[in-house]
């Protein structure tokens, strides 16, 4: 069985065409001692920086400490829905392995030991991998709470569950590949455009984002060229905005 590195979890807990799937869910919820994170995220990739980032809103409290992994020149993982964090270090160590994406999602869906009767905790989550290459791919499970489903562009995937409908995806994906400018602004963009069309049915309370690449960070031997998270907002997109364009234009004085 996986053994979880639970320095992992102390850490940032955290194909071109278009394909898209969405899940009707018959799972109550009211079961659960937790709020469901519904949450809708991105994956991205920079091919022409290297830079790998991630992104995400929710309607809970502090969504980045669970749901966004990544590790410089190997990947990102997004882990949502009914989580299972181990998914996340599990999915960063098989990119590091050489698997894709695809068969990531396969592998950690065979082992996942759900304890529940009838496998309906693992059948709800949902989460994505891209690798250094920008290749992707996403899984919605079958009882993930409406509406719920996922969307693959050129160099991205955004998924999302509790969301207004697919458009949310849609206008993510559309969002991050006709943005112009750095990953974190095409990143900041995608959860605008999630945003615009409905986001969480919910309303809105905490985001997160990371970007990653070898050596790229402001401090000797980081990796880390960005990591913010907003943890309690009324408007947590439009902090994460401010906090996206001051790290820009520290950047640009650098």
């Amino acid at each position: 069985m996986y053994r979880v590195n639970r320095s992992w979890i102390a850490s940032f807990v955290l194909a071109i065409p278009l394909v898209l799937t969405a899940r009707q869910s018959s799972v109550d919820f009211s079961r659960l001692p937790w709020d469901p994170p519904s949450t809708f995220s991105i994956l991205g990739y920079d091919p022409d920086t290297g830079e790998i980032g991630a992104a995400v809103q929710s309607r809970v409290f502090s969504v980045g400490n669970g749901v966004l992994w990544a590790e410089a020149g190997i990947g990102a993982v997004a882990t949502q829905a009914i989580v299972d964090v181990s998914y996340g270090p599990q999915g960063i160590e098989l990119l590091k392995e050489g698997l894709t994406p695809k068969d990531i999602i396969k592998t950690i869906l065979d082992r996942d030991p759900d304890p529940r009767p009838t496998d309906w905790a693992k059948k709800g989550r949902q989460f994505a991998v891209i690798n250094a290459k920008g290749e992707v791919a996403a899984y919605t499970g079958p009882e993930a709470t409406t509406w719920a489903g996922d969307r693959q562009g050129k160099y991205c995937t955004a998924q999302g569950n509790i969301l207004a409908g697919e458009a949310v995806v849609a206008n993510m994906v559309n969002a991050f590949e006709n943005t112009k400018g750095h990953i974190s602004l095409r990143l900041q963009a995608a959860l605008e455009g999630g945003q615009a069309a409905g986001g969480d049915k919910r309303g809105m309370q905490s985001a997160a984002m990371i970007v990653v690449k070898k050596d790229a960070g402001v401090w000797l031997h980081n990796d880390v060229v960005l990591r913010l998270q907003v943890d309690d907002s009324p408007d947590p997109i439009k902090e994460m905005r401010r906090l996206v364009e001051k790290a820009a234009a520290q950047r640009r004085r650098g």
